[in-house]
């Protein structure tokens, strides 16, 4: 059902008066749903089988439960590692990395800018020393790990193959997952250190290199998670996430990688928000769409490269301060929606979360809601489980026709690096409609624009200790001090001469790291020969 002949991507601002219900993708919602509102051609298949909208497993999780992996990590090292033990002794099945925002920018922990932020929002790791403690004790042939880091992506995975050598952990071993995944950051977050074509040409570096040597390694986690929560509406998502995935594929192959040897190891990620039947399309929809994609557009004839894999977590711009426990049903309404949208890997958030980082309660609640999903709300006991609804149905439908039409403009400017601005505005364009729409009355937000208490509920709240900023950067000059100084300078040049010709930089990267060179010093000497990103809008 559409509201006219031009499609939107934004629901519209119609006021709380106005009878009509509306997705947060401008999709008009029916007050009934018959078999007429069924597409012409169901283009389903079977669960494990091109195209795979029911599935890319034949049996779901009735052979295996998704990964439960919570997103933790924050101050040191050895507090993360603390956190990581509790999670897996409650159950958790797979670690969830977060890292602070000079790990991110690719800075070390006493470079003056990063004073206040050492810590803070993940863990902080400027070496080898500290990602030996953050995994100390967890043996990494037997965990999943995925690690939430973009620009320097290829030092968090040459950091972790390090640790996995120091103990005994054969690199074809090692499984899990490095976000990698930089386009977003131009377009969502800011968390980006170079130029499009040096971080693309990064990107394939660490294509090329887990092919060879860490081949379980998810290479990249094609992120449509942060445009969600910049405010964009599902259907962008779907859109933008899977521009960003051509991109990627299409770098992969200029660079002489054929198609069926990188893209079994393409992975996604996606927002989980409220609307369960919105949500449930959604996820239905991209894989369909990713299938004929890679079949048609870039002739991958291996069934796992037209496989989307993806990792789903609970929409943290969804959490309100106000009434937090609140929170504890979002969560859940989101992990089902997820779970029968066929996630592969979950991440539930924190109730508190809008407040601060969860703490082990909250961390504790989120796990025991994927829990009783899995063991007590039958979502695990069939395959597809909304598949035929007259409503799902002819929302995957209408969610993938909108979002190929995004996905032609994105192409029309050249695809997604040239389409920055564009994929931008589209987003603000939403997210300035979400706001109106709420601030109207139209869409309503229980405890914060309807039903709200005037009492303020705060509940504990876990406080970063402002002495670990200062314990890490006095780790951090012991580090540098206990070294050899000679063997950092010719590792940092080296990596700078092989950054100015066409050689696969991830060696290089873990050849220094290794000797002893830090994060920061690192990135830093790519820069010099890469420059910085300056956005132009």
């Amino acid at each position: 059902m559409t509201q006219s002949n031009e499609h939107m991507t934004v629901a519209p601002i119609v006021g709380p008066e106005d009878p009509r219900r509306f997705t947060d993708s401008g999709i008009e919602i029916g007050p009934l749903y018959t078999e007429a509102d069924l597409p012409a051609e169901l283009d389903l298949g079977e669960p494990g089988e091109f195209p795979y909208a029911r599935g890319v497993h034949r049996e779901m999780y009735r052979k295996q439960i998704w990964t439960m992996r919570q997103y933790a990590g924050y101050a040191s090292a050895k507090e993360s590692n603390e956190r990581y033990r509790y999670l897996l002794s409650k159950g958790s099945t797979g670690l969830s990395m977060a890292f602070d925002l000079p790990t991110q920018l690719g800075l070390d922990s006493d470079n003056p800018r990063c004073l206040g932020e050492v810590g803070r929002t993940g863990v902080a790791i400027d070496t080898i020393d500290d990602m030996r403690t953050a995994f100390d004790g967890i043996p990494l042939d037997q965990v999943s790990t995925s690690m939430t880091i973009n620009a320097p992506a290829a030092c968090l995975l040459a950091l972790y193959e390090l640790v996995g050598e120091e103990q005994g952990v054969p690199s074809e071993k090692l499984r899990g997952t490095t976000q990698n995944d930089v386009l977003k950051e131009y377009i969502a977050r800011g968390n980006y250190i170079y130029p499009p074509p040096a971080t693309m040409r990064l990107t394939t570096d660490i294509f090329e290199y887990c092919r060879e040597r860490v081949p379980r390694w998810n290479t990249i986690s094609i992120s449509g998670y942060h445009f969600r929560e910049k405010g964009c509406s599902a259907v962008q998502e779907v859109a933008f996430t899977l521009s960003s995935g051509i991109a990627y594929v299409q770098a992969a192959i200029d660079r002489g990688l054929p198609v069926d040897d990188f893209a079994p190891r393409l992975a996604f990620f996606f927002n989980g928000h409220n609307n369960v039947f919105q949500e449930v399309a959604k996820f239905r929809a991209a894989r369909r769409m990713w299938a004929h994609i890679m079949r048609e557009r870039f002739g991958a004839t291996n069934p796992k490269s037209m496989m989307l894999r993806f990792h789903t977590q609970t929409g943290g711009v969804t959490l309100t301060a106000q009434q937090p426990e609140n929170n504890i049903v979002r969560v859940a309404l989101q992990g089902f929606a997820a779970v029968c949208g066929g996630t592969q890997s979950l991440h539930t958030n924190g109730f508190d979360e809008a407040l601060a980082l969860p703490t082990e309660r909250a961390a504790k609640i989120a796990l025991r809601t994927q829990q009783i999903l899995a063991n007590e709300s039958g979502a695990a006991d069939t395959v597809d489980p909304f598949a035929g609804s007259y409503f799902v149905e002819a929302l995957t439908d209408e969610i993938e026709e909108r979002a190929n039409e995004l996905i032609a403009k994105v192409d029309a400017l050249g695809g997604s690096v040239n389409a920055i601005e564009f994929i931008t505005g589209e987003i603000d364009e939403s997210a300035w409609g979400y706001q109106e729409r709420y601030r109207t009355g139209q869409d309503i937000v229980v405890g914060v624009n309807a039903f709200e208490e005037e009492e303020l509920e705060v509940p504990d709240l876990l406080r970063v200790d402002p002495e670990s900023e200062r314990e890490q950067v006095e780790r951090l000059t012991a580090f540098k001090a206990n070294r050899d100084q000679a063997i950092v300078v010719q590792r940092l040049q080296e990596l700078r001469d092989a950054a100015t010709g066409t050689q696969n930089l991830v060696p290089f990267i873990k050849q220094a790291l290794g000797d002893r060179c830090s994060l920061g010093e690192v990135c830093g000497a790519m820069q010099d020969v890469f420059g910085k990103y300056a956005p132009t809008f």
